[in-house]
């Protein structure tokens, strides 16, 4: 007996894998996402019950006759049908398979044919409990193997002689339920898996879209810093300054300036000079660039030739109107090409580096008070430097002596002070082209972390 159990398993294995087959191309068709859904349209549902209506007649064709009965998958196509379009398609489903086995006759088709109806019909059901959504593996399992122990207590409640319903009960249960079950398995696995994917492929989309809509963002942003940024670096008589930034990111948080620009003139022969570098990178840190730039240009445009006033108020507001925590290191000069001086205030930053013509040596323009957002009531106080011809004033931010290689070593001060030294003839926009191309050469293919800003001044 054992071996006829063990023979009618593999048959009844080998025809759920041709209803797993049919069922699993039935799921990549264009209309099963409406099924998947919970909203399966009557075309749809009739072409669910006419599907697995087919399916459920094959079961019956190909299965193996026992003592008047057939062993078979029968149940499976209706109860995937119910469980996939809801009462009316497994109902359908299972009507078709319950006519077709009828039609055979047999002291069990009684028992068979309700069996099969109610297998359809009790998949509805599971659907609609699960608000109009496939079960999960486990549920939809659970369900084929009782949907098989009902069809086997029915055979035995109605079938007789019940010694021959008895014998034909041992005969059949395990191999039907066991096929059922995994034709179920499989396919609810099948059906998880496309949930999986579909999920997926929703987060995917939503994440393009993310990514599609920050890049126009941070194009947008990037679009309005550049503009920030003086297009031509305005010049006065006696001194030859250049500047370049370039950011690590879209977007950054270095920025430099020169007062005035086209429209409102200190005076002949006077301008505002700064370099700035706010804490962090990306759109937060431009935006506080952007404050930060607009604050201290109108408060140095006021205060014209006091560096240590303009930048105090311009801490003041920066400070008040700093939620974050972010702050600004910054270095505003005022220069008079008439005095040759350079007027100073250094909020925290980088020390600009002063290379003295007349011996060759090199200074740094030390801080004068704390970088700006950091405390409301900072103090500043300004310096007093004078730029004979010759010399030369190299301003920067960190991500030039900050700059790394491959073996994590930093760019260093010393390594720019030994290109000034060596370019400190050439003009400012060829000696700034010196020192990043420096950079460059020392950083190799590593790539850029941090924003880098550099200006040259000159004196004539």
């Amino acid at each position: 007996m054992a071996t006829t159990i063990l023979s009618s398993l593999l048959v009844l294995l080998q025809m759920m894998c041709v209803v797993i087959v049919v069922a699993y191309l039935l799921t990549r068709s264009r209309f099963f996402t409406d099924v998947l859904d919970g909203h399966p349209t009557i075309k749809i549902q009739l072409l669910l019950i006419l599907v697995f209506g087919a399916l459920s007649v094959y079961g019956t064709v190909a299965g193996v006759e026992f003592l008047g009965a057939i062993i078979n998958i029968r149940d499976l196509g209706p109860m995937l049908a119910g469980m996939l379009g809801g009462p009316v398609a497994g109902l359908g489903a299972g009507i078709i398979g319950a006519t077709y086995r009828f039609g055979l006759g047999g002291f069990t088709a009684y028992s068979c044919s309700s069996a099969t109806v109610i297998a359809g019909l009790f998949g509805g059901l599971i659907w609609l409990a699960n608000k109009k959504k496939f079960p999960g593996i486990t549920i939809a399992v659970i369900v084929a193997i009782v949907m098989e122990a009902l069809h086997m207590l029915l055979t035995l409640i109605i079938c007789s002689p019940f010694n021959q319903a008895l014998a034909v009960v041992q005969m059949v249960a395990i191999p039907m339920i066991v096929a059922n079950a995994a034709g179920m398995f499989v396919f609810a696995f099948i059906i998880q898996n496309l949930k999986n994917e579909r999920k997926m492929q929703t987060e995917r989309d939503t994440l393009l879209r993310e990514m599609e809509r920050k890049d126009t963002e941070l194009a947008i942003a990037a679009e309005i810093q550049r503009s920030f940024l003086p297009d031509t670096i305005s010049q006065i008589e006696g001194y030859d300054i250049a500047a370049r930034s370039i950011m690590a990111k879209e977007v950054g948080g270095d920025f430099f300036d020169v007062i005035p620009l086209e429209v409102v003139p200190l005076g002949k022969g006077q301008l505002g000079i700064m370099i700035a570098d706010v804490s962090g990178k990306g759109i937060p840190a431009a935006l506080f660039m952007a404050l930060s730039r607009i604050v201290v240009r109108v408060n140095a445009t006021w205060y014209a030739s006091r560096p240590a006033a303009a930048i105090r108020d311009a801490n003041t507001i920066i400070s008040n109107d700093s939620k974050s925590g972010m702050f600004v290191t910054l270095f505003y000069g005022f220069l008079d090409s008439d005095t040759r001086t350079l007027t100073y205030v250094n909020a925290g930053h980088n020390p600009p580096i002063h290379y003295h013509a007349a011996d060759g040596t090199l200074s740094e323009l030390a801080a004068t008070g704390i970088a700006m957002g950091a405390l409301a009531d900072a103090d500043y106080t300004q310096v007093k430097v004078t730029m004979p011809p010759g010399d030369v004033l190299v301003l920067y931010t960190d991500g030039i002596t900050e700059a790394e290689n491959a073996r994590l070593e930093m760019f260093g001060v010393g390594r720019l002070e030994k290109v000034i030294l060596a370019s400190h003839g050439l003009p400012s926009k060829d000696l700034s082209q010196e020192i990043l191309a420096a950079v460059r050469s020392f950083t190799g293919e590593y790539p850029q972390s941090d924003d880098i800003t550099l200006m040259v001044i000159r004196s004539l």
